[in-house]
C-alpha cells in the first residue's frame, strides 16, 4: 500500500524520486524518504520526514548530486508515524524500501539479535534490510535469494548496496513493481503512474524474480540466476490522465470522467448482429463455454468493488435464475468455500493487486473453479493469475475514494449478466439488444446527471455539521446504498450506515431522531410504494429526508415526506445505479470539501490494499 520509486540513469535522481513520490502519494502519505548514491565517504545519503512529500522536498538539499536512488511514501503498518520508521531503511551495506508486510519479522529479529544486530525502528522493513545485509558476501542476487527463502508474507523491495553504486536490485512477492528502461535511464515503481513521464512501455516484474537496474539496461533472472524475458506491456493514456487538469481535486475530476470511462468499457464489447446489438467478448478471449458450464456464481471483492458485485448479483440472478453469492474477499479465503469445476468465481479489483482478492483467485483455481476478473490495470497480479479478464479501461484513478472505477465495474457486470443470459438462452436476442441500447445510453445519462451538481452542493452544506447519516433502499437501491455509505464516511468522516429499508423496524429506527439525515433511494418501480412507506417511518421520527427517485416516480411523491427531492435523468429502472451513484458521489465530495478535509487523501486510508 506504499509508494515505491527507483531511478538510475542520466537525470537528477532526487528530482525523479520526488516527482515520482508526488505522483504515488495516493498510495501512502504519512511519511516519505529518499536514499541516493553519492560520491562521498558514506556512499548512500538518506533523507526522511514525517508528513506529505512536499515536506520531504523542503528538506532535500538542492546540492544533492546523484544519478541513482530510491524513494518511498509510507502508509504505516508496523510502527507509528515517525522519522525512524519512515523508509528507506539502512543496515550495514544495505539500504532498501518496501511495500508489503513481513509476517515472521519478529522471529527473524530474535535471530538477528543473537548476532548483535538490533533495529532502530519498529518496522518489519528494517528487519528485512538487516537479514539481507547479514547474508551479503559480495553477490547481491545470492543474498536476495537466501533472504527470500527466509521471508514470509508479501513484499516488494528496491535495494541499494553500498559497494555497488548506481545499481538497484528489485524483487517482489505479492506486492506490485513495474519497470521500464529508456535512453535517460532505468525506472522502477509500484504503479505505472510514476513511470509514465518516461515511457508508455513497461513490464511487471514477475514474482520471485530479481531485476537488476543499471543506467543502460534492466536484466531479470530467476532465483537460480537464469535469464528471464518479461512480457512488455503498454498503456493507452498519457500524463494528463493522471493530473488534475484544472479540477480542485482528483476525485472531482474522476467523477466527471465517468461518461468516458463507461463508454470505453462498453463500446468495444457491443457488436451488431444484423439489426440487433449483442454483447460480445471475443476480443477479450472470453468464451460462452465459461458461462454455459457454470451452475453457480460467486463474486469475491473488497470495498467498493464488492459493492459493484452486489449490483451484479441482483442482475445475474434475475436474468440467469441460478444462485449468485457475493463474498467479502478477506473472509472468503478463510471460510473453506464450497466451490467446484462448475462454479464461476468473478473477482473485482481496480488495481488488480488487492491482496485478499488475489488470494481468492488462487484459492478458487486450486479448488477447480474457473475465474473471471474485472480489473482496470493491465498486467496486474489478478489479471495474470485469472483464467479470463475483462478490463474496464477506466484510466488511472488517483483519489482514494473510487468513483469512475465503480461505475466502470458496474458496466462490466451489466455486460457479463447480459452475455451470460443470452448464451444460456434465458434472455432473447431482442431483449438483449434492448438492454444494450439502454446501456449504450448511460454515458449520456451520466453527463446529464453531472448537471445536477448545484443541488448536491446546497444539500452538502446542510449535511456538513451532521454526525450520523443513514442510507436506505430496496433491491438495486440497497446495493447502491452500501456504496454511497462507504463513499461518504471515508472522505467526510461522518458516521453513515446503509440499511435495507424493510429492516428499519428491526432495530435501526431507534437511531433515527430529529434532524438525522436519511438518504432514501426509491428508483425501483416494483418496490416504490414500499419505499415510500419506509420514508414515512423516518419522517415520523423527525428525520431530514433526501429522496432520490426517477422522473416517473417523482410526481407520485407526497412532498411532505421529503425535505429534498432529487429526480434522476430518465433511464430504464435497471440502469438507475449509474446515475444515482453519480449524485451520491457528488454529495460525498462536496460534504467533505465543505468540511475542509483532504478529499483525495482521507486519513488512515490508502488507494491500493496490497496487504492483508
Amino acid at each position: 500500500m506504499c509508494g515505491i520509486i527507483g531511478f538510475t540513469g542520466y537525470l537528477d535522481a532526487k528530482e525523479v524520486l520526488l516527482e515520482g513520490l508526488a505522483a504515488l502519494e495516493y498510495r501512502g502519505y504519512d511519511s516519505a524518504g529518499i536514499a541516493c548514491c553519492v560520491k562521498e565517504e558514506n556512499p548512500i545519503k538518506i533523507i526522511k520526514s514525517v508528513g506529505k512529500v512536499s515536506e520531504l522536498r523542503n528538506i532535500v538539499p538542492a546540492s544533492l548530486d546523484s544519478g541513482c536512488g530510491i524513494g518511498h511514501t509510507r502508509w504505516a503498518t508496523h510502527g507509528g508515524v515517525t522519522v525512524p520508521n519512515a523508509h528507506p531503511h539502512h543496515a550495514g551495506r544495505v539500504t532498501l524500501i518496501h511495500n508489503g508486510i513481513i509476517e515472521n519479522y519478529h522471529e527473524l529479529a530474535g535471530e538477528l539479535a543473537k548476532t548483535g544486530r538490533t533495529p532502530v525502528s519498529q518496522t518489519d522493513t528494517e528487519i528485512a534490510a538487516m537479514l539481507i545485509d547479514s547474508l551479503y558476501e559480495g553477490d547481491a542476487c545470492d543474498a536476495i535469494k537466501k533472504a527470500s527463502e527466509r521471508l514470509d508474507g508479501a513484499y516488494a523491495f528496491c535495494i541499494l548496496f553500498a559497494d555497488q553504486p548506481d545499481v538497484i536490485y528489485c524483487i517482489r512477492k505479492g506486492s506490485p513493481l513495474v519497470i521500464c528502461n529508456t535512453e535517460e535511464g532505468s525506472v522502477v515503481a509500484s504503479d505505472m503512474v510514476a513511470l509514465l513521464r518516461y515511457s508508455k512501455e513497461y513490464f511487471v516484474l514477475p514474482e520471485s524474480q530479481i531485476a537488476k537496474l543499471t543506467k543502460n539496461a534492466v536484466t531479470v533472472t530467476d532465483l537460480d540466476g537464469e535469464p528471464v524475458m518479461p512480457q512488455m506491456l503498454s498503456v493507452n493514456w498519457d500524463m494528463s490522465a493522471a493530473q488534475k487538469n484544472g479540477y480542485k481535486h482528483y476525485m472531482l475530476k474522476e467523477i466527471h470522467e465517468q461518461p468516458e470511462a463507461v463508454l470505453r468499457t462498453v463500446t468495444p464489447r457491443i457488436k451488431k448482429q444484423g439489426e440487433l446489438l449483442i454483447p460480445n467478448f471475443s476480443e477479450d478471449g472470453i468464451p460462452d463455454e465459461l458461462f454455459l458450464s457454470a451452475d453457480r456464481v460467486i463474486i469475491a471483492a473488497c470495498g467498493t468493488a464488492m459493492h459493484a458485485g452486489l449490483v451484479g448479483r441482483i442482475l445475474m440472478e434475475r436474468l440467469l435464475r441460478i444462485p449468485v453469492a457475493v463474498e467479502v474477499a478477506s473472509e472468503f479465503r478463510y471460510e473453506d468455500p464450497i466451490i467446484n469445476e462448475h462454479t464461476l468465481v468473478i473477482t473485482v479489483s481496480q488495481s488488480g493487486e488487492t491482496a485478499d482478492t488475489l488470494a481468492a483467485v488462487r484459492l478458487s483455481r486450486e479448488k477447480g473453479a474457473k475465474t473471471l476478473s474485472i480489473v482496470n490495470v493491465k498486467g496486474s497480479s489478478i489479471a495474470r493469475e485469472s483464467d479470463y479478464v475483462l478490463y474496464t479501461h477506466a484510466g488511472p484513478e488517483i483519489a482514494v475514494a473510487s468513483t469512475k472505477a465503480y461505475t466502470a465495474q458496474l458496466a462490466a457486470f451489466y455486460l457479463i449478466a447480459f452475455r451470460f443470459a443470452y448464451a444460456k438462452g434465458t434472455l432473447s436476442a431482442q431483449d438483449c439488444s434492448a438492454y444494450m441500447k439502454s446501456l449504450s445510453d448511460i454515458p449520456k445519462a451520466i453527463e446529464d446527471t453531472l448537471l445536477s451538481k448545484d443541488i448536491t452542493k446546497e444539500l452538502s452544506k446542510r449535511l456538513t455539521p451532521s454526525h450520523d447519516l443513514f442510507f436506505i433502499g430496496r433491491g438495486l437501491d440497497y446495493a447502491l446504498s452500501c456504496e454511497a455509505s462507504i463513499k461518504l464516511k471515508e472522505i467526510s468522516y461522518i458516521h453513515s450506515e446503509a440499511y435495507a429499508a424493510g429492516e428499519l423496524k428491526h432495530g435501526t429506527l431507534s437511531l433515527v431522531t430529529t434532524g438525522v439525515p436519511v438518504v432514501a433511494l426509491a428508483t425501483q418501480p416494483d418496490v416504490f410504494a414500499k419505499m415510500i412507506s419506509n420514508v414515512k417511518e423516518v419522517c415520523a421520527r423527525g428525520a431530514f429526508v433526501i429522496l432520490i427517485t426517477t422522473p416517473q416516480n417523482a410526481p407520485l411523491v407526497d412532498r411532505s415526506v421529503a425535505d429534498v427531492l432529487i429526480s434522476l435523468p430518465e433511464t430504464e429502472s435497471e440502469f438507475t445505479p449509474f446515475t444515482a451513484a453519480v449524485i451520491l458521489q457528488l454529495i460525498a465530495y462536496y460534504t467533505s470539501s465543505y468540511r475542509g478535509l483532504d478529499v483525495d487523501q482521507p486519513r488512515n486510508l490508502a488507494k491500493s490494499v496490497t496487504v492483508e
